[in-house]
C-alpha cells in the first residue's frame, strides 16, 4: 500500500564529496517526505527513478543553513540541511516559503527521535572546514545550540547572496487596532497536553511538581531536557521532559504495560522476577515501529522456557487493524491488550499482570533543575569512599540530604580545569538512560567537585570479574547492548568518548550498564596518560589512527567498543594480557586481532571484527552496531 506524501517538490541536492579532490555537484531531484522517510528521485514526478532515501528515525537535525559567503551555483538560493548518522545532506529550495515548509514539517516528524543533536553547524562545510567555527574535522561537534522546536517561520531568515530582496509589509493604517495573525491565534489555542509518567518533587522554587498519571499543559519547551508546564490548579513551573509523554490515543508510553527500550533478555529477566502467571509487557521489536508482547506462564512444564514472545501484527486491509491471534482484530494496541486481559484467545495465558509498573524506575534528569549546573558544596553530604580514579577520590554522597549522588573531588593539577568547566555545561545536557548523568559541578572552591548519578554496583569490569561463570551469553550481549545505546547517543550528538573500556562503564542496582567519563580524557594533564608512549595510555583499546596520529573520532570509539565486547565475553580478562604496549602496537599494525572468546558465537565475534577494521570509514556506526546486537538478542525467534 502506498504511503501518502507529506511534501513533494523538485529541489536541488548538493552531492556528497566521495573524495577530497572531487568537485561539488548540484543535482535537481524530486524530494518526497513521508512519515518514515525522506526519498529523492531523478526525473519527473510521474516517472521517477529512486536515487536515495533517509529513514527519519536516523535524522538528528533539520535546520536552515546561513550562508557564510559561499556562491551558490544553482537557481535555488535557499539552503537547508538534514543531518543523519554522520552525514550532512544540503538541499536548496526555490523560495523562503518552500524552505520554511520543509524544515518545519521535518522537525515535526523527527521531534520524538532519541538522537537529536544538542548543537549544530549553522553554516556550510566548505573546502575542508566549517565556515561558522573554522573547525577542520567534518565530524566536529556543532557550535550553535539547536532548537528542535524553534518556529523558523516567525524569525527573519538570513539574506542569501544573489537572491531578490524581500519587500517589507506595508505599515498598518494609523489609529487602528492591529489584529493578531489568525495562524498565530490558532497555534496558541492548541495546547499540548502531556501525562506524567513518574512523580517529580521539584527541587527549586521555579519547578513544578509532577504526579504520575496526571495531565499538564506545556507552555514552553525551553530546551530538550526542561519544559515549562501548568497543572490543573493553574500552577506553573519547570519539569523534566523525560518525565512526561504526549497525551495521544496511539502513544503507548502512557500505559503501564509498555516498556520502551527493553530488549528480549531484560524482558525475560523482569518477567521471571515478577514470577506471576500472566505477567506481561509490550516492548519495541527489533523492527522499527513494530511491537512485541512478552508473556509469562507456568503451564508449559519445567524444561520449557516459561516466556513467550508474540509479534503484534497488522492486517493488509484499509484501515489497518492489529492482532495477536488471527481471528481477533482491533483498531489500536490498547484495545488489543484490553481484550486479551480477559481472553487468552490463542495465547498461552491471559494478560493479567503488567510488569511495566514494577520495572519502571524514574530516569535521571539533566541537572537537578532547569539551567542549574553550579551546585553549592554546602548542600552536599560526603559519605563512604567508593574508589579513586584518574582525577581523584570518588565518594558516595547526598545532595540536600535526600538524593544519592557520586562526588568526584578533582585533584589539583590532574586536569585542565578551565576548559572542563565550560564543557561541563554541554555534558550535562547529554541525557540518556544508558549514560551516567552529570548533575552539576562545584567550581567556586578547590578542589572542584563533579556531582554525578550514583551507580550502586560500581565499575562494569569489577562487576563481571566478581560474577564470572554466572552469565549466559544473552546476559553478556545485553550488557554490550546497553553500552552500544549510550554510545549511539554520544555519536548522534557529535561527542567522542576517547577512553571507552569496561573500567569506564558502571552498573546500577537494576543491572543497567551505563557509559561514564565520556570526553574526560581531553582534560587529563598526565603525560603518561595522554602520550601513546606512556605506560598508562590505553593502547590495548586504541585503533592505529589514535596510537599513530592521535586522531580521535566516533569511529575510534567503535574500535574501543569492539575491545569492550571482548572484555565482556571473556568476563573481565585483560586484552593482550601477555604483551606490553609496544608489542601490541606492532601486532595490531601487522593485522593481528584479539581471538574469539569461548562465550561469543561466530556472529558476535563478527561484530567485534567489524569494529576492528583498519580504516575508520570501514567500521560500522554505533547506531548500526546497536541494531545488529538487537537482532542477535531477538534471534531465538518470536511466537506466531
Amino acid at each position: 500500500m502506498s504511503v501518502s506524501p507529506i511534501l513533494e517538490e523538485t529541489l536541488i541536492k548538493r552531492s556528497q564529496q566521495k573524495k577530497r579532490t572531487s568537485p561539488l555537484n548540484y543535482k535537481e531531484r524530486v524530494f518526497v517526505l513521508t512519515k518514515n522517510r525522506l526519498t529523492y528521485y531523478e526525473g519527473k514526478a510521474e516517472k521517477k527513478s529512486k536515487k536515495g532515501a533517509i529513514d527519519l528515525q536516523r535524522v538528528r537535525c533539520v535546520e536552515i543553513v546561513k550562508n557564510g559567503g559561499v556562491v551558490i551555483p544553482c537557481q535555488n538560493k535557499y539552503p537547508f540541511q538534514v543531518v543523519h548518522d554522520t552525514n550532512t545532506l544540503y538541499i536548496f529550495a526555490p523560495s523562503n516559503e518552500s524552505r520554511s515548509n520543509w524544515v518545519q514539517k521535518m522537525k515535526e516528524e523527527i521531534k520524538h527521535n532519541a538522537a537529536i543533536v544538542a548543537k549544530f553547524h549553522p553554516q556550510f562545510w566548505y573546502e575542508g572546514e566549517w565556515l561558522c567555527c573554522g573547525q577542520a574535522e567534518k565530524l566536529a561537534p556543532g557550535c550553535e545550540e539547536y532548537n528542535l522546536f524553534g518556529d523558523i517561520t516567525r524569525k527573519p531568515l538570513p539574506p542569501i547572496p544573489g537572491s531578490e530582496p524581500t519587500r517589507p509589509p506595508p505599515p498598518p493604517p494609523p489609529d487602528e487596532d492591529i489584529a493578531e495573525p489568525s495562524s498565530q491565534t490558532e497555534e496558541e489555542s492548541r495546547e499540548e497536553m502531556v501525562i506524567a509518567l513518574y512523580d517529580f518533587a521539584g527541587m527549586e522554587s521555579h519547578d513544578l511538581a509532577l504526579k504520575q498519571g496526571e495531565e499538564y499543559v506545556i507552555l514552553k519547551k525551553c530546551d530538550a531536557n526542561w519544559w515549562r508546564a501548568r497543572n490543573k490548579y493553574g500552577e506553573e513551573g519547570y519539569i523534566p521532559s523525560n518525565y512526561v509523554t504526549e497525551k495521544k490515543l496511539n502513544n503507548l508510553e502512557q500505559f503501564e504495560w509498555y516498556c520502551k527500550n527493553v530488549n528480549r533478555n531484560k524482558a525475560e529477566e523482569q518477567l521471571r522476577k515478577l514470577d506471576k502467571e500472566g505477567g506481561f509487557m509490550v516492548r519495541d521489536s527489533s523492527s522499527a515501529g513494530a511491537y512485541t508482547v512478552s508473556l509469562y506462564t507456568k503451564c508449559l512444564g519445567d524444561n520449557v522456557n516459561p516466556i513467550k514472545h508474540y509479534h503484534i501484527k497488522e492486517t493488509q486491509t484499509t484501515p489497518k487493524k492489529v492482532y495477536l491471534a488471527e481471528k481477533y482484530h482491533f483498531s489500536t494496541i490498547p484495545e488489543l491488550i484490553e481484550y486479551h486481559k480477559h481472553n487468552a484467545a490463542g495465547l498461552v495465558a491471559r494478560l493479567r499482570y503488567p510488569v511495566g509498573s514494577q520495572g519502571r524506575t524514574a530516569p535521571t534528569t539533566a541537572g537537578f533543575s532547569y539551567d542549574k549546573w553550579e551546585i553549592n558544596p554546602s548542600e552536599l553530604t560526603f559519605m563512604k569512599e567508593l574508589g579513586s580514579g584518574q582525577f581523584g577520590v570518588v565518594r558516595l554522597g547526598k545532595w540536600r540530604a535526600q538524593h544519592k549522588v557520586a562526588i568526584k573531588a578533582i585533584r589539583e593539577g590532574a586536569m585542565s580545569e578551565e576548559d572542563f568547566i565550560e564543557e561541563a555545561k554541554v555534558m550535562m545536557k547529554l541525557s540518556h538512560p544508558k549514560l551516567v548523568q552529570l548533575y552539576g559541578v562545584c567550581t567556586q572552591q578547590r578542589p572542584i567537585y563533579l556531582v554525578t548519578e550514583f551507580m550502586e554496583l560500581g565499575c562494569l569490569l569489577n562487576y563481571i570479574r566478581q560474577r564470572r561463570g554466572s552469565f549466559s551469553p544473552q546476559d553478556l550481549l545485553s550488557i554490550c547492548h546497553d553500552v552500544s545505546q549510550g554510545m549511539a547517543h554520544l555519536e548522534a550528538h557529535g561527542f567522542i568518548h576517547r577512553d571507552l573500556a569496561a573500567r569506564n562503564c558502571l552498573v546500577n542496582d537494576a543491572l543497567i550498564v551505563k557509559v561514564s567519563d565520556f570526553g574526560m580524557a581531553r582534560y587529563v594533564l598526565d603525560d603518561q596518560y595522554t602520550s601513546s608512549s606512556g605506560a598508562k595510555f590505553p593502547v590495548k583499546w586504541s585503533p592505529p589512527e589514535v596510537f599513530n596520529f592521535c586522531k580521535y573520532s566516533s569511529k575510534s570509539d567503535v574500535w574501543s567498543f569492539g575491545v569492550l565486547m571482548w572484555e565482556v565475553f571473556t568476563e573481565g580478562k585483560m586484552p593482550f594480557e601477555k604483551n606490553p604496549n609496544h608489542e601490541v602496537v606492532m601486532m595490531v599494525m601487522e593485522g593481528q586481532r584479539l581471538l574469539r572468546p569461548k562465550k561469543a558465537s561466530s556472529s558476535i565475534y563478527d561484530i567485534m571484527q567489524m569494529c576492528w577494521q583498519d580504516k575508520p570509514e570501514d567500521r560500522p556506526s554505533f547506531a548500526q552496531i546497536s541494531l545488529m546486537i538487537t537482532d542477535e538478542l531477538e534471534a531465538d525467534g518470536v511466537s506466531s
